[in-house]
């Protein structure tokens, strides 16, 4: 959230491990071994002793400690084009947490000694495939074993997040600025889903920052908005209508009396396989309980029975009862664009077959005109996309796995290379071939 409200998150949101951290149990074994080597250089009083060193011409090598090496490293993405910056300021409070060496048993904590630089979560960056014009989203000066072990969580956090992040704000771009339910808690462990709902939350305030855009995060999990103070939401399940017996207008007459009012209610409407039949029953069963309460005079009640809207949840290998067959996958079955357009036409003809006095017709009609059409099950988008430039009224986008993606030109793999060397109070360029130290104006002294 730094990028939208300029306050950085510390460890009281990310409660690190901090203690295994430090003693290197989440670090690949190799960053171990070298910070082990270099301290045991330095306790020993090693300098450099080889002959084939890179160091420009005419600066002697010798006497350099290399047990003492201090370096400048960066960490960037390789994800090819645009990318949503997230996980910045965990990777930070691994750094503040858990820089430094045990000395005795005690851990000697050394981030003061470090110069960092960061961008705040949020920020776009760019990669074409050049090396040479890389974005840093992270740099760091100093001792390099007092932080080596830290390369890879803080690489694992900014790749997991960053990846999230811009999958959902290019699923939004396809969306074409429609609500994006985030879904994909069920896909992957829980331990991830605090770091996950984040990612999400930066994703749609950085679309809104960029389109003049007003919307909402809506997540499943509290534990999604954990980090922002966010709270789940959600809709019925198939299991709740299966408890009472399919018959999903009783579930949601029964959610409607218990649950608070200012839980949206969202019927789920393909346990039958009939979704506009299914819609149609429901909207007529709300209202009725909407407007016996009204004729009551209790405003307040009636709150509770009004259909904020229905979710079409059909499997991919099913066509819908009231999708007349074309023969064609694509057409036929799960969510396509002709069953939606369907449940439209239904929901919003549904109001003239109920006979109600003429003074309720207006409000019957908006009553079936406002309920939302809630898509889910199998949206990317590429799905997504077809299905704004069909203008099927779908209002909302459930997403699940798809903005997990992690194939081909979604990969958001980060890495962390050593670009300079302090030699004799010089910062000396010294990099593995390929790379070199790259500036990005969006980095902002820690």
């Amino acid at each position: 959230m730094s990028l939208f409200d300029k306050k950085r998150l510390s460890n009281d949101s990310f409660k690190l491990d901090t203690l295994r951290m430090q003693q290197g149990w989440y670090t690949d074994k190799y960053f171990f071994n070298i910070a082990y080597m270099l301290e045991q250089l330095a306790a020993t009083g090693y300098t450099y002793q080889g002959s084939q060193n890179r160091l420009p011409e005419g600066l002697n090598p010798q006497g350099i400690p290399c047990g003492e090496i201090e370096v400048e490293m960066q960490w960037f993405t390789r994800r090819p084009g645009r990318s949503i910056v997230v996980g910045v300021d965990k990777a930070l409070s691994m750094l503040q947490q858990c820089t430094g060496y045990f000395k005795d048993g005690t851990f000697i904590n050394t981030y003061d000694q470090l110069d960092v630089w960061a961008v705040q979560d949020g920020c776009k960056v760019n990669y074409d495939g050049n090396p040479d014009a890389i974005q840093p989203v992270l740099r760091v000066r100093g001792r390099y074993r007092d932080f080596a072990m830290l390369e890879t969580p803080t690489l694992g956090i900014l790749a997991r997040s960053s990846r999230v992040a811009t999958n959902v704000y290019n699923t939004l771009i396809a969306a074409r600025g429609k609500p994006l339910l985030f879904f994909p808690a069920r896909f992957d462990l829980h331990e991830v889903q605090a770091a996950d709902g984040y990612a999400y939350n930066i994703a749609i305030q950085r679309f809104n920052m960029d389109y003049a855009e007003e919307l909402g995060p809506f997540i499943s999990t509290d534990a999604q908005g954990d980090w922002w103070g966010g709270a789940g939401g959600g809709t019925v399940a198939h299991a709740a209508i299966a408890s009472f017996l399919g018959d999903t207008c009783e579930a949601m007459l029964a959610f409607a009396r218990i649950l608070p009012a200012d839980i949206p209610r969202i019927a789920l409407v393909d346990f039958n396989n009939d979704c506009v039949n299914d819609s149609i029953a429901v909207v007529k069963a709300m209202f009725s309980e909407y407007r016996r309460l009204l004729e009551e005079g209790k405003e307040e009640e009636a709150r509770r029975y009004k259909l904020y809207g229905v979710r079409l949840d059909t499997s991919n290998s099913l066509r819908d009862v009231s999708v007349p067959p074309l023969g064609d996958p694509e057409l036929d079955l799960g969510v396509n664009p002709r069953l939606v357009f369907l449940v439209r036409q239904g929901l919003d003809q549904a109001w003239r077959h109920w006979q109600v006095p003429a003074k309720w017709e207006k409000i019957a009609k908006t009553f079936c005109e406002e309920v939302k059409i809630v898509v889910s099950g199998g949206f990317n988008p590429e799905k997504i996309a077809r299905f704004e430039k069909l203008r099927v009224p779908a209002d909302i986008y459930a997403v699940g796995s798809s903005l997990f993606d992690y194939h081909g030109p979604t990969v958001n793999d980060y890495t962390a290379d050593v670009v300079r060397v302090k030699v004799h109070d010089d910062w000396i360029p010294l990099s593995k071939v390929g790379r070199k130290a790259c500036d990005n104006p969006d980095l902002e002294k820690v």
